[in-house]
């Protein structure tokens, strides 16, 4: 496992690196100063492969810090991060640290640019959702010579440290409890899964447990935007008007899981002895359902106070060892959309 450097990178690295001098390099990133283009580019290209990001306060602090704890994350309409800020809002309440957001949209180019702004405030930490990031963000939070924790996934290798779930073992786990249920006939519903790489994780867990007991998934039915109520609604509609023999439909996430239940309760259909529903996230929201829709907590709270607890340890002492990696168990919710096995 790769850890940040014991240090931030400074104007002289970019300098050695780019072979001018700290002069020059100082004009090129404050766009200011009679620079060549040729120059300029190679400034330029040498800053972007270090991660290095410059220092806005330099001169204004002997730390070099400010306390700030910056957490970028995928969106905030989604209601999955409000309550992981909750969780991490309450731990660094009591502490010097303060929590500020950036929000992605899940686009890559998005978290270049919002890592790199956080970066240049210089904070004490990062807080950041997922494992996947383009190299020019792997490189700044490598660079940045700050504890960096990955958030809501364990399925691949983090930075420094990560706190969350496997997603694929939560899709495996869904699928084996849906077949124990003696569902045969199954439809996945939910986002494209180029872009959300947990939604993406949970479906390969999910559909290798299946192929396990030489299952296969009946139909998929995607959609491109936002998590919605209606979004749960019309997919729902679609695929039971395509293949009205299924028998369960599991959602990657609750919200059009919600909207799927509301519709089919309806029209009027057998849940859960004709037909299963289940989601993902167990969001506290939907309890006033007409029925519990099945589930899997994805452990929201817990996730964002142990992140602001490794962030808060490693300020404290810094020379400590990095927590790598913590895997949480969540446990799935029967409710009232599934048969009990």
């Amino acid at each position: 496992m790769s850890k940040p450097p014991s240090r931030p990178l400074t104007l002289r690295d970019v300098s050695e690196a780019s072979g001018v001098s700290e002069m020059t390099v100082s004009r090129v990133l404050r766009n200011r100063g009679d620079v060549s283009d040729t120059t300029r580019q190679k400034v330029l290209t040498a800053a972007k492969r270090m991660g290095y990001v410059p220092n806005k306060i330099a001169g204004a602090l002997a730390s070099q810090r400010v306390n700030l704890v910056a957490v970028i994350i995928p969106s905030m309409s989604n209601m999955v991060f409000p309550e992981v800020m909750g969780g991490i809002s309450r731990v660094l309440e009591t502490s010097p640290l303060q929590p500020v957001v950036g929000v992605t949209d899940y686009i890559p180019e998005k978290e270049e640019k919002v890592l790199y702004e956080m970066l240049s405030w210089r904070p004490s930490g990062v807080i950041i959702a997922g494992l996947e990031h383009s190299d020019a963000s792997r490189a700044m939070l490598q660079a940045s010579g700050i504890p960096v924790v990955e958030i809501m996934d364990t399925d691949g290798t983090p930075i420094d440290a990560a706190v969350g779930i496997s997603h694929r073992r939560a899709g495996r786990e869904m699928g084996r409890a849906i077949l124990r249920a003696g569902y045969r006939k199954i439809g996945f519903l939910g986002t494209r899964l180029g872009a959300d790489h947990r939604a993406r994780k949970r479906f390969e867990g999910f559909t290798e447990a299946l192929a396990k007991s030489g299952i296969e998934i009946s139909d998929t039915e995607f959609y491109t935007e936002g998590s919605a109520l209606g979004k749960g609604r019309e997919m729902t509609q679609n695929i039971l008007k395509r293949r009205p023999d299924l028998d369960c439909l599991y959602y990657s996430n609750d919200i059009v899981g919600a909207g799927g239940l509301l519709w089919m309760i309806e029209q009027g259909y057998d849940i859960p002895e004709k037909i299963g529903l289940a989601g993902f996230n167990d969001v506290e929201l939907l309890q006033g359902l007409p029925r519990k829709l099945a589930t899997m907590d994805s452990c929201r709270a817990e996730i964002g106070r142990r992140a602001a607890e490794i962030i808060l340890a490693r300020v404290e002492t810094p020379e400590s060892a990095s927590a790598g990696k913590v895997e949480l168990s969540p446990k799935i919710n029967f409710g009232d959309t599934l048969r009990l096995s």
